[in-house]
C-alpha cells in the first residue's frame, strides 16, 4: 500500500480521509519538520503531505539524493518554501490547495482594514487595561472606510475577493496593480507600479504570493509615496515587505496604521512592531476556520489520489 506522510497536525475528517486511501503516517505535531524529518520524509514514503514551513529548499533535496517520495502535496495556496524547480528536477510534483483559502482570506482582510482604520485593536487594549473614561466625541478618531479607495497588489482569486467586498460591501473606488490586465465586474483603475498605486489610495492591501521576485515589493520607497491618512494591510507572505522600513513609516507615523496577519520572520515578530499601537497583528489567521481547513485537507489528499491513480493531479504547481 502507498506510504504517505501527514507532516502536521491536521483536522480529524482530513487524517481519516487520508487513512482510508493510503497507509498514513501522522505527524500529529504543529510545529514544521526538522532538516533530518524532511530527509526521512523524502527517503521513506511515497508521497507526503506537507505545509507552511517545511523547507523543501534545494539543499534538502541536494542531500536526499534519489527521493523515494514522488509527490509533495501542499496543504495551503502558498509554495514559496518549496523549491518547485528543484523538486520537478528530482522527479517530484508539487500540488497546492487554491480557492479553498480564498474567501477565508479575504475576509482576514477586511478584518484587519476595519481593525487599523478604526482603531480596534488600541480600543481593545484600553478596556481591558481598565484605562477608558467613557465616551467623548473626539475620541480615538479613524478612518471612515466606507467610500474610500483601496489599492490591491496582486489581483489574483484573493485580490479579487476582496476588491468585490471592497466595492459592494463598502462603497469603495478600487486600484490594483497586477501583471496583467483583469476582467472584473465592477469599475477598477489599474496602475503600472506599486509607487503609483500607493500613492492613490487611502488603504493599500498586498495579495501578491511570496518567493524570491516579489521580495520587499513593498519598500521603504513604496511607503513614502502613500499619504499619511493611509493605512497598509497585508495577508499575503511576510517577505513581500521590508518589515524594517514598515517598522520606521509606523514609528514616525508617516501612515497612519498597518494591519498585519504575516511577518517576515515567522514566528518570530519584532518587538519594535509588537510595541506600537497603530499596528494590529494577528498570528497568521487567514484560513483559520475548520470548515475552510478541512476543505484545504480534502484538496490535499484529492491531489494524492489522482497522483498515484495514474491521474492528472487537479491543482500542480
Amino acid at each position: 500500500m502507498t506510504k504517505i506522510l501527514i507532516a502536521r497536525n491536521l483536522p480529524e475528517s482530513v487524517v481519516a480521509e487520508a487513512r482510508a486511501e493510503f497507509d498514513v503516517s501522522y505527524r500529529n505535531r504543529p510545529d514544521p519538520m526538522s532538516r533530518e524529518e524532511m530527509l526521512a520524509s523524502l527517503a521513506d514514503y511515497d508521497g507526503v503531505l506537507m505545509t507552511l514551513g517545511d523547507s523543501y529548499n534545494a539543499e534538502v533535496f541536494a542531500a536526499a539524493g534519489v527521493p523515494r517520495a514522488r509527490i509533495l502535496a501542499n496543504f495551503g495556496v502558498g509554495f514559496n518554501h518549496i523549491d518547485v524547480e528543484v523538486a520537478r528536477n528530482a522527479g517530484v510534483t508539487v500540488t497546492n490547495t487554491p480557492g479553498a483559502v480564498t474567501d477565508a482570506t479575504a475576509d482576514i482582510a477586511m478584518t484587519l482594514m476595519l481593525m487599523s482604520c478604526r482603531r480596534a485593536g488600541e480600543g481593545e487594549r484600553m478596556v481591558r487595561m481598565g484605562s477608558w473614561q467613557g465616551w467623548h466625541p473626539v475620541q480615538m478618531l479613524g478612518l471612515h472606510m466606507t467610500g474610500k479607495t483601496v489599492g490591491i497588489l496582486g489581483m489574483g482569486r484573493i485580490g479579487q475577493a476582496i476588491a468585490r467586498r471592497c466595492h459592494y460591501g463598502f462603497g469603495m473606488d478600487v486600484a490594483y496593480m497586477s501583471r496583467s490586465e483583469k476582467s472584473l465586474d465592477h469599475p477598477a483603475t489599474r496602475y503600472d507600479t506599486p509607487e503609483d498605486l500607493a500613492a492613490n489610495v487611502d488603504i493599500l492591501v498586498t495579495a501578491l504570493p511570496g518567493g524570491a521576485a516579489t521580495r520587499h515589493t513593498v519598500n521603504a520607497g513604496v511607503l513614502a509615496a502613500m499619504q499619511p491618512h493611509a493605512h497598509f494591510v497585508n495577508i499575503s507572505r511576510g517577505d513581500v515587505v521590508d518589515e524594517a522600513a514598515l517598522i520606521s513609516a509606523l514609528q514616525e507615523k508617516r501612515i497612519a496604521g498597518a494591519g498585519l496577519d504575516v511577518y517576515e520572520n515567522e514566528p518570530q515578530v519584532p518587538e519594535a512592531l509588537r510595541m506600537l499601537d497603530n499596528a494590529v497583528l494577528l498570528p497568521h489567521l487567514g484560513t483559520a476556520a475548520l470548515e475552510v481547513r478541512e476543505e484545504m485537507g480534502r484538496m490535499a489528499v484529492a491531489n494524492l489520489r489522482a497522483f498515484f491513480a495514474g491521474e492528472p493531479v487537479p491543482n500542480p504547481v
